[in-house]
């Protein structure tokens, strides 16, 4: 039997086995979603918010459980796992109370002789193609407003996470969501790519890599359905010369290092006015050495390792490579045992003499790896944040929030960020430009994008 694996990435061992569906399971599940959807459409938004707010109470009691697999799964700490389902329960909960004002009808205003107004209607079986950097927050991102707007969902977890998959269609259950209206598949890539092409599909939610990102684009632009895409991004961290240098430390190298640096939105680049750049960089270096890098079941372990020895030996590459070009490291990464060719752990890193002839400063790196340029001017800081194919967040550490605002309205990005980063705030909508993807979620105005409007122009009878 042709069998998925998910290799855990704290020891090298198998952690999951699962067969991938057969061709005809995925036929049934897309005809199930069909039928299921055909009914949940016309269920009142009060009782799929009662259902979803019920999922949210089951995932929100395994919490301890689901970050234990998660954990081994991924390699985040486990002192730090349990907590994206809770985070996720927050942000579903939001996304179920912001429904009625995201689906709401809209009346354009009186015509004499004539009723008019726009509805919000479900798309119909949307497919969801979920990461395992955050397996939980990028699943709920799509799939609750999804359902909640009516739709009928199929989730292709990826291969990394496939039990948080299993966990949503466990809690689905539990909470009464009528069979049909929420189902998972285990896919190969080929089929997996196929569903995008099947005409039983209505739309698509990827969250993952530009490549795949691509990918979906081509198979879907062969249909006229529409597609969501959060994809990667280079995001920059910008201190002007005013910044709480301490606070702006602490934010920003969590904001890299955190989950291993395995976050689209993670601090990637650090461009530091000159008339902080030194005290920026010694309290900078101390931090990173502070981290614990170890095994990620442990409670004392705040760095678990990145996600597969292929992901770790790319991360080390763009160093190695960067440091031929001659940037220099400032973290001495022997200290840290388990960084050694081959493994899945790899040090906290902070390079300097940097510049964006780099890959490391161009190309996302997706690890616990930051590079640091040292500016002159706003003027200096927003050429380079600007200079990148990727634009989804970008952050901005100073006491002058004018500035700030007027620094933002000229980067070229999703979400700009004042005085914090890689932070999502489920009441904003979460977009990226250029190759960052296309369209948004969370919010109002992520119903928007799981729904069409369809008008009612009625002349009524005399």
């Amino acid at each position: 039997m042709n069998l998925q694996q998910t290799i855990s990435p704290v020891d090298g061992s198998i952690y999951v086995e699962r067969p991938y569906a057969s061709p005809a399971v995925i036929s049934a599940t897309l005809d199930r979603a069909r039928a299921a959807q055909a009914i949940w459409k016309s269920t009142s938004l009060a009782e799929r918010a009662a259902i979803a707010h019920k999922f949210c109470d089951a995932l929100l009691a395994r919490a301890h459980e689901i970050g234990l697999e998660i954990c081994w799964q991924m390699g985040r700490p486990i002192a730090q796992a349990p907590n994206e389902a809770r985070t996720g329960v927050e942000r579903a909960r939001f996304m179920i109370d912001e429904a009625e004002a995201g689906l709401a009808s809209h009346d354009p205003g009186p015509k004499p002789g004539f009723k008019r107004y726009i509805k919000r209607e479900p798309l119909g079986v949307v497919y969801v193609i979920a990461p395992w950097n955050y397996p939980i927050l990028t699943t709920v991102n799509s799939v609750i407003p999804a359902i909640m707007a009516g739709n009928a969902v199929v989730l292709k977890h990826s291969p990394q996470t496939p039990l948080v998959a299993e966990r949503f269609a466990e809690c689905f259950a539990e909470a009464g969501l009528p069979k049909g209206v929420f189902q998972v598949l285990h896919l190969t890539h080929e089929d997996a790519e196929g569903l995008i092409r099947d005409s039983r599909v209505n739309h698509v939610a990827f969250t993952g890599s530009v490549a795949t990102g691509h990918k979906v684009q081509r198979a879907a632009a062969e249909r006229f359905i529409s597609v969501g895409l959060e994809l990667g991004g280079k995001d920059p961290g910008y201190v002007r010369a005013d910044a709480d240098v301490a606070f702006a430390v602490e934010n920003l190298i969590d904001g890299a290092f955190f989950n291993s640096g395995q976050c689209c939105c993670g601090i990637e680049r650090l461009y530091l006015h000159e008339a902080v750049y030194d005290e920026f960089i010694e309290r900078a270096v101390a931090m990173a050495n502070g981290y614990r890098l170890g095994d990620p079941t442990r409670q004392d372990t705040n760095l678990g390792p990145v996600v597969n020895t292929r992901a770790a030996e790319f991360i080390r590459g763009q160093v190695a490579e960067a440091v031929a070009e001659g940037a220099r490291t400032l973290v001495d990464t022997s200290r840290f045992e388990l960084d050694r060719p081959g493994s899945t752990y790899v040090a906290p890193q902070i390079l300097v003499d940097v510049n964006h002839s780099m890959r490391v400063m161009t190309e996302e790196t997706f690890g616990p790896i930051v590079g640091v340029m040292k500016v002159r001017s706003d003027a200096e800081a927003l050429r380079l944040m600007n200079d990148t194919p990727y634009g989804l967040t970008a952050a901005i550490f100073t006491r002058d929030a004018e500035a700030a605002e007027t620094l933002g309205e000229q980067i070229e990005t999703g979400t700009v960020f004042l005085n914090r980063c890689d932070a999502l705030d489920p009441a904003l909508p979460w977009v990226g430009v250029k190759d960052s993807g296309r369209g948004y979620t969370l919010s109002r105005w992520g119903y928007e994008t799981l729904t069409r409007p369809k008008a009612f122009h009625l002349r009524l009878p005399e």
